[in-house]
């Protein structure tokens, strides 16, 4: 029972892992033994967070520059991580953007852009790894949603179209890959502080209050909130749930 929760000697790729959310997730996913791949836009911030995992938490971290829609990229994103590690066990696909307008206002090159990174790079990370996934006899897929997965927001119809998808996607992928011992769910971050939603509290008035106010918790969630649910959903203890949109919110969903 102890090492349920362990995971050493596997290896987690983590899109958008140098910051906010992503980078919680990678490290503790390092914590718990993993050696970590990041793979993101920002080389800097990628280095960066490679460096403090690495110092952190003594195992293997890789830094990779990948725009996870453009296919060329992701498949060498997966060729590198398995010349190094041999290995791919979970992939946590946390990469997303969003921008915040009403409807009417939205050009049709960001609803594309939008499309192109949240649900087009989701599936085709989670199809890229697959194969090595079946290889070493299963693995883990951790997809991040959004309270915009069940909610609607004035602001973000094309981010909240792609967090729905997102859910969905992640039921039709749990159900194709469950004979090949792939396990594949969605974590649905209540409001939490990040670099996007301090943004969003500048953008959004009143805000800050409305969550503190329907959350039965209080307050607004920290990125380390998030922690032992990736934890769970990336390790064996899990080996029997699938399919799964989990919110971790601090109640916010459940209120009228």
């Amino acid at each position: 029972m102890k090492n349920m929760f362990s995971l050493k000697g596997k290896v987690a790729i983590v899109t958008g892992g140098n910051g906010g959310i992503g980078k919680e997730i990678a490290r503790a996913l390092a914590c718990m033994g993993a050696n970590i791949v990041i793979a993101a836009r920002n080389e800097q911030k990628t280095r960066d967070a490679v460096s403090d995992i690495r110092g952190a938490f003594g195992i293997q971290v890789m830094g990779l520059k990948v725009d996870v829609a453009d296919e060329g990229q992701v498949r060498r994103m997966a060729d590198q991580a398995l010349e190094k590690f041999r290995r791919i066990d979970i992939l946590v696909n946390n990469a997303g953007i969003n921008i915040r307008k009403v409807p009417q206002d939205y050009q049709m090159s960001e609803w594309d852009e939008i499309i192109r990174v949240n649900l087009r790079g989701v599936f085709l990370c989670s199809q890229t790894v697959y194969p090595a996934m079946k290889k070493t006899g299963g693995g883990k897929i951790i997809n991040i949603g959004s309270m915009t997965s069940i909610f609607g927001n004035a602001k973000m119809a094309p981010y909240g179209a792609t967090k729905g998808g997102v859910v969905q996607m992640t039921r039709s992928l749990a159900v194709a890959w469950a004979p090949d011992n792939i396990q594949v769910n969605t974590i649905l971050p209540g409001w939490i502080t990040t670099d996007l939603t301090l943004q969003a509290r500048k953008d959004l008035s009143g805000l800050e209050e409305r969550v503190k106010e329907r959350t039965p918790m209080g307050r607004w969630g920290e990125t380390y909130d998030l922690a032992g649910a990736a934890i769970f959903l990336a390790a064996s203890a899990s080996d029997f749930v699938t399919g799964v949109a989990l919110p971790v919110d601090g109640g916010f969903s459940i209120m009228q």
